[in-house]
Order: structure tokens, then C-alpha cells, then sequence
């Protein structure tokens, strides 16, 4: 089995007691790691200055190894706030009116790329496999062949990918285009991004769809294909189902008093329709006066970027909202809107959804969206609550007994809460059983095993592999 290599921006290193990531990406993708050994490198967070970054850092657990890079604050400013987060974020999130193009943060992003290349080249042995993660790396296998490396490259976006009307708008679209030929294997989270990377192709006359996931451009043959990212379902419905006894779970259903609790989890960003989400919630409310002081939203918004301007104001508008319509429809003994803007234990956030009638997860735009998988996981089967979604998060691609909305209907989105609320509890228990069956048989070692296999099978179809090559086992 071969050693694998995975790199992405940044690095869930186990904390110094022994304790694992959080989130379910890194638990399958540690998992993995462990099994075969491995090495998982990105930025350290940390700045060495206007000095060139010291020596990775190494940190071995099991069969691990963490390598850790500093960057400079030329290379953060350029690379990771300029480039990525102010061009490629926005652009791939369909925000051209907030993508902020600069000649000087598109070469950080390109050269940046070509430093992580070469600080993990030394690591790599000729039969490594290596998974890329990300928008910040796009270019990072184009860096590692033209340093002759041939080794089994696959990436896997984490957000959507647009279509090439809003792509083309971006300066260097060839090139983030070149780059992902030089994977075996790009992966995207729904069949919508895959088929807006071919129309692109297409469209722009540099690829032929080979069919069967198979594409032909610029000169090389690679595959790609839709990897719809799981949770670790069954381990998260059992981690909500102890977290009832969690202090501040207990705390929280006795403060409620009675009523219904609708729950939004979000990172602070412009594509996760906060704003909207408050209006329409202020919009059930006035439409439907027989829920006041019968219902609470709670708002969990951990600060995001908070050193980008966008986010900083972002972050005023929210709060701003969220008192306007506490102001606008409170009463003395009744606070509508809890807005909490700081991050919340995975535990505790795992018993405030089993303790949610409503989960309320309606971004803008989304290449998956983990929480609305969580709410559903968390849920009690017995009295299992509702998942009010939006269309335009991938994750409804998969879970069809949500309640899809449109974000940007707010009168829509007023009337799918006042739906969920009336909803009888035999609907409720047909929906959450068809979305939880789909949830276990689709989670996230699966999605982990079945990239893997593929990016194995399609690092055969190049030329210098092909020759007497054989599948190796995944």
C-alpha cells in the first residue's frame, strides 16, 4: 500500500494531549494517513516576517508526520488574503462584484505555490501518492512535474466551482486551468461544479470531454469526476446523543423554556446569506403573529478573515441585523434572535442541533455544507427535527427530504420555516429516515476510499505509468 502525502493550506495537528481534530474531513483523512503513514504539510498560521521561513517543522503522532511551514508577510498578504481569499473565494462563490484583482497578489499566489513545492519535494519517494486540497494549491502539481516529479497527484475542491461566464472574468483563468491538467484526478463536490468545469473546456476550446469522466488538455489526459464530501455519520448521532447531558445543552433546553429553537451555524462570510437569513426569519414572525414568544433563533457565527475588510464590516452588518429585529419584535421576557458570535465546542454544538426544530442552513452559495449533514445526523430518530436548505448548497443534491428554499427569497424562505414547524411528526420521522439512510451509506471514509481508488486508477492512464503498469492496491 503506498505511502500517502496530503497538502492543504492549513494543518489540523493533533493538540499536545493527544487529541484529534474536529471536523470529519480530518478524521477520515488522519485515518488514512494512519493506515498507510504519510506526511500532511500546509502553513503553520504563523509569519517569519519580512525573513525567509525557517526549517519545516516536524511533528510525528503514530504514523503521521505534521510539516509545518512559516511564510513570510509579503507571501500572506499576496498569497493567502490577496489572491485567494479576495479573487478566488469571491469569484468561485459567483461574487465578481467583490473579486479585487491585483497583478501583485496573483504572482504571490503562483509563487507561493512554487515554495510549497519545493519545501515538500525532499519528502516525497518515487511511489508516494499525493491529494491536494483546495483553491489555495491549485497550481501545486503543475510546480511538482516541472520539477519532474511523477508521482500519483489527485485534488479535491472543497467549494464550488463556477461556470465559465464567471470564470473567464478572472485575469489568469488559463492558468488555474493549466494547472488542474497536471492532476491524475480533480475532484468536485457535485455533478453541477463537474459539469461547469467541462462546459469551460468546451467553451473555450483548450479540452475535449473523453468521456467517461476522461478529459484531454493541454497535452495531458486526466480524469475528473464528483466527490460529494461526507460527515462520520454514525460516530456524530451518537456524539449528539451524549451531548444531551453536556452542561450547556442542559442550560440552553431549560432557557428555551418550551419553545421551539431554530438553529443557523455559519462562518462569518458573505456567502452564507446571514443577512438574508434574519430577514426572512423577521418575515415568519410578522406573517405568522401566533409564534411570537413560541419560538427562538439561535445564530452561531464564529468571527472569519476578521483582517479582511470585507469580513470586518460583514461581521458589523450581521450584528446590527440581528439587534434591528430583536428591537423590532421583542418583548420584554422574549429575545427572538440569539446571535453568538464566537465558536462553540464540537459537543455542545453536536446537542444544540438534536435540540433544534429547525436547522436553517441557507447559504448563498456552498460547495457542500457540512452542518446541514450534522443537523441531520444529530437528530433524534424518534422526534427528528427539520432541515430547511438551501438549493444553491451542494449538500441538497444529496439530501432530498429537506425543505429546499431560495436564499434570496425571503418570503420563501418565511413560509419553509412556518412548514417545518406544522410539519406532523410522520413526515418529519420519512424525511430526516430517507436523509440519515443516505448519510450512512455515503459518509465520510467512503467519500475517502473512493477518491483514492479512483486517482489510482486514473494515474495509469499516463503515458510514462501506462507502459506494464498495473492498478496498485488503494
Amino acid at each position: 500500500m503506498s505511502r500517502l502525502i496530503v497538502v492543504s493550506n492549513r494543518v489540523p495537528v493533533p493538540s499536545k494531549d493527544g487529541g484529534a481534530a474536529a471536523g470529519g474531513l480530518a478524521v477520515a483523512l488522519q485515518a488514512a494517513l494512519q493506515e498507510r503513514g504519510g506526511i500532511w504539510m500546509g502553513w503553520s498560521g504563523e509569519s517569519s516576517g519580512d525573513r525567509e521561513p525557517g526549517a519545516l517543522s516536524l511533528q510525528q503522532k503514530g504514523n503521521i508526520t505534521y510539516a509545518l511551514t512559516d511564510l513570510t508577510d509579503t507571501d500572506v498578504e499576496e498569497y493567502y488574503r490577496g489572491f485567494a481569499n479576495r479573487v478566488l473565494w469571491p469569484i468561485c462563490h459567483y461574487r465578481l462584484d467583490l473579486a479585487e484583482y491585483g497583478r501583485k497578489e496573483m504572482a504571490g499566489y503562483f509563487r507561493v505555490n512554487r515554495f510549497f513545492a519545493h519545501r515538500l519535494a525532499p519528502l516525497i519517494e518515487p511511489d508516494d501518492i499525493i491529494w491536494v486540497h483546495d483553491y489555495h494549491l491549485i497550481p501545486l502539481a503543475a510546480e511538482l512535474r516541472q520539477m519532474g516529479l511523477k508521482n500519483r497527484i489527485g485534488f479535491f475542491l472543497h467549494i464550488p466551482w463556477p461556470p465559465a461566464d464567471i470564470l473567464v472574468t478572472m485575469p489568469v483563468h488559463e492558468e488555474i486551468m493549466r494547472g488542474l491538467s497536471h492532476y491524475d484526478l480533480v475532484g468536485f463536490q457535485t455533478d453541477y461544479d463537474l459539469q461547469n468545469f467541462a462546459g469551460y473546456l468546451r467553451r473555450e476550446g483548450i479540452g475535449d470531454d473523453l468521456g467517461n469522466g476522461l478529459f484531454d488538455s493541454h497535452g495531458r489526459i486526466f480524469k475528473a469526476g464528483a466527490y460529494p464530501i461526507g460527515i462520520e455519520t454514525a460516530a456524530f448521532a451518537e456524539f449528539a446523543k451524549k451531548a444531551a447531558d453536556n452542561v450547556m445543552v442542559q442550560k440552553t433546553r431549560r432557557s428555551i423554556e418550551g419553545r421551539d429553537m431554530i438553529i443557523g451555524v455559519d462562518r462569518l462570510d458573505y456567502s452564507k446569506g446571514i443577512i438574508q437569513r434574519l430577514e426572512a426569519f423577521e418575515r415568519f414572525i410578522t406573517s405568522n403573529p401566533a409564534y411570537q414568544n413560541k419560538v427562538t433563533f439561535l445564530q452561531i457565527t464564529p468571527k472569519s478573515r476578521s483582517e479582511v475588510p470585507e469580513y470586518e464590516q460583514m461581521q458589523k452588518m450581521v450584528a446590527e441585523q440581528a439587534g434591528r429585529v430583536n428591537g423590532a419584535i421583542g418583548t420584554v421576557d422574549w429575545v427572538p434572535i440569539r446571535y453568538v458570535n464566537r465558536s462553540i465546542s464540537r459537543n455542545v454544538l453536536a446537542g444544540l442541533f438534536r435540540l433544534a426544530t429547525i436547522g436553517l442552513v441557507t447559504p448563498l452559495r456552498d460547495g457542500m455544507n457540512l452542518v446541514a449533514k450534522e443537523y441531520v445526523a444529530a437528530q433524534d430518530p424518534d422526534r427528528p427535527g427539520v432541515l430547511v436548505l438551501s438549493r444553491f448548497a451542494g449538500a441538497a443534491r444529496e439530501l432530498k427530504g429537506a425543505l429546499l428554499v431560495n436564499p434570496y427569497d425571503v418570503e420563501g424562505t418565511a413560509n419553509a420555516i412556518a412548514k417545518g414547524l406544522a410539519m406532523s411528526l410522520e413526515e418529519r420521522r420519512e424525511r430526516w429516515s430517507m436523509m440519515m439512510e443516505h448519510l450512512l451509506s455515503h459518509d465520510v471514509s467512503l467519500w475517502c476510499e473512493n477518491f483514492l481508488r479512483d486517482l489510482v486508477v486514473a494515474s495509469e492512464l499516463r503515458p510514462e505509468r501506462a507502459e506494464g503498469a498495473r492498478p496498485r492496491e488503494v
